[in-house]
């Protein structure tokens, strides 16, 4: 089964600036997405972005966690584990090389959850592991992903 996802980016001149050596254009661009609000984008402000828009790295981490949790919420329904409660703050490190390219190359998840029975707390940690196999972004990535998960029962 396969599907498919498109995604537009418009970027437009707004300001040029000159030295004597180099241009440099601006990063901010949109990215448009059918259905969906225009989303914001410029490059990190390491690379001489709006610190204020997303980036590609903020986008890419995102999406990363996002489908962890999503997956990890799936396989606890699977297993009968309700979960009440997850969050997460993750971390990845990016490596830029001398010639300028760079990648990724390693995140680290966090993720804390809440759940209501407080004999699956082993299960439900150990789910993270089936959450990464399943993961279609964590799948796509060729870098480490680590899972420093913890659980505990939400008590009201």
């Amino acid at each position: 089964m396969k599907h498919l996802f498109r995604a537009a980016v418009k970027w437009t001149l707004k300001q040029k600036q000159e030295d004597s050596t180099k241009r440099f254009y601006s990063k901010s661009h949109q990215i448009r997405i059918e259905g969906k609000p225009i989303l914001d984008v410029s490059a990190a402000k390491a690379f001489k972005g709006d610190p204020e828009l997303y980036n590609p790295e903020d986008l890419l981490l995102s999406s990363l966690v996002s489908c962890h949790m999503m997956s990890y919420l799936y396989v606890c329904s699977q297993n009968g584990i309700e979960v009440l409660e997850y969050s997460d703050e993750a971390e990845a490190t990016l490596e830029v090389s001398p010639d300028g390219s760079g990648r990724f190359v390693l995140a680290h998840l966090n993720p804390k959850v809440k759940i209501a029975n407080a004999n699956q707390i082993e299960l439900a940690n150990a789910l993270h592991t089936k959450a990464n196999q399943l993961c279609f972004i964590a799948n796509s990535c060729n870098f480490p992903i680590l899972h420093h998960g913890s659980c505990e029962v939400l008590t009201v």
